[in-house]
């Protein structure tokens, strides 16, 4: 078998059906949709799926907005993750359009050689990764049994092999209290935003005793109505971050104390509920993070290794995946390093000409690492050699 040559033919696949995939990017960008909502998206994804003879589930593994759409016949199965959720005010602030059709791509061409190369492939429609954990609930119902490596790309500032993926734990904190009229009986009231800003406070006194790569955040909801009512009933959202789902469990603890004493303080009762999974920390698979630098390298990209940005810090679903089977999550540059992720700024660069050189070559190299792992028995039982299972006292999976 000359891979070579199969590998010059995935990149004429990708590129004969350049227009359809840009198409589809600029069209997912322009309807952003937010969390387990992205039926557009994933509409269009599995209509050009099924027109090109893919069998495809819609509606799978019991999420609504989820797919799987499959093909080839006997041999390694390998599944080609895509995104399409977008971000609340700014839309693709974090490219998913991007993410969406360089997998649809890499699908369509690894498709074209899967029988001759003895595959199979699944590609499949993940939703909510904007802090919804779709990987994660297709994970549970079974998404990736049977799966032998998965893999995604993601734009950002730069062309790296992998992402600096921490754990993190997603809450929507309530605080309740007493309403009164703040001038008339002040002293009846039991202030619930108070109560909020005191937590803050707690936990913006804590960030000076956390690790470095640690993060928390969080926002208010809901925080009164006027000022002259006492709010009895305030909402803030916070994000836990550590750098394990070993490591964040105390740190969990930590922050969840800064936030009851706020209550206490306040003389009010707070509730806390995870509005996610928890989001695990990558494993990134070696052996497959190498052949995809060669074949960005056919492509005239380098791509560094992810030590050299050790700063990109973020969290992502994938991760949790990562536990279950060889994957890769790396970047793609889309813009210059200094635009930051989660942007109005970003999500213009998603749509920008380096956006749709990025779908293409995001497609071209992700098909081409499939091909990798089907041509060649040895280079999957590398990458599932270097895939260390996960020991039962670890702590750290999903």
């Amino acid at each position: 078998m000359d891979l070579d040559a199969v590998k010059d033919r995935i990149v004429e696949e990708v590129d004969r059906r350049a227009e359809l995939l840009v198409d589809a990017s600029h069209r997912i960008h322009g309807r952003p949709e937010l969390l387990f909502e992205e039926r557009f998206a994933a509409g269009l994804l599995t209509d050009v799926l099924e027109k090109e003879g893919f069998d495809v589930e819609r509606g799978a593994y019991g999420v609504d907005t989820a797919f799987a759409a499959r093909t080839g016949g006997d041999g390694p199965t390998v599944a080609v993750l895509c995104e399409y959720d977008a971000l609340p005010g700014i839309g693709h602030g974090c490219g998913h359009n991007i993410i969406a059709t360089a997998g649809l791509g890499a699908g369509l061409a690894a498709a074209a050689v899967a029988d001759e190369l003895g595959g199979r492939l699944v590609v499949l429609g993940t939703p909510a990764e904007e802090g919804g954990g779709g990987k994660i609930v297709m994970a549970d119902a079974g998404a990736f049994e049977g799966v032998d490596a998965a893999l995604m790309v993601h734009p950002a500032g730069w062309d790296l092999s992998e992402m600096h993926v921490i754990a993190i734990a997603t809450w929507e904190v309530e605080y309740f209290g007493q309403g009164a009229h703040a001038a008339a009986f002040p002293h009846r009231g039991r202030n619930a935003l108070d109560a909020a800003v005191l937590g803050y406070n707690a936990v913006a006194a804590l960030r000076q005793h956390m690790r470095d790569d640690e993060r928390v955040h969080g926002v208010f909801t809901k925080a009164g109505d006027k000022p002259d009512i006492v709010p009895d009933h305030t909402v803030a959202e916070w994000y836990v971050r550590s750098r394990t789902l070993d490591s964040l469990q105390p740190l969990k603890e930590r922050v969840r104390a800064c936030l009851e004493a706020g209550a206490l303080a306040a003389g009010c009762r707070m509730e806390l509920r995870a509005t996610c999974p928890e989001y695990s920390d990558l494993r990134t698979n070696r052996p497959m993070a190498d052949l995809y630098r060669e074949n960005m390298a056919r492509l005239g990209r380098t791509v560094a290794d992810e030590s050299e940005r050790r700063s990109i810090v973020g969290s992502t679903d994938m991760g949790n995946v990562s536990y279950l089977v060889p994957s890769i999550h790396p970047f793609i540059k889309v813009l210059p390093p200094e635009v930051a992720i989660h942007t109005a700024e970003f999500a213009g660069w998603a749509a920008s000409p380096e956006g749709d050189t990025a779908v293409l070559d995001g497609a071209k190299a992700l098909a081409m690492t499939v091909a990798d792992l089907w041509g060649d028995p040895q280079v999957l039982a590398r990458a599932r050699q270097a895939h260390e299972p996960v020991r039962a006292d670890d702590g750290r999976g999903p």
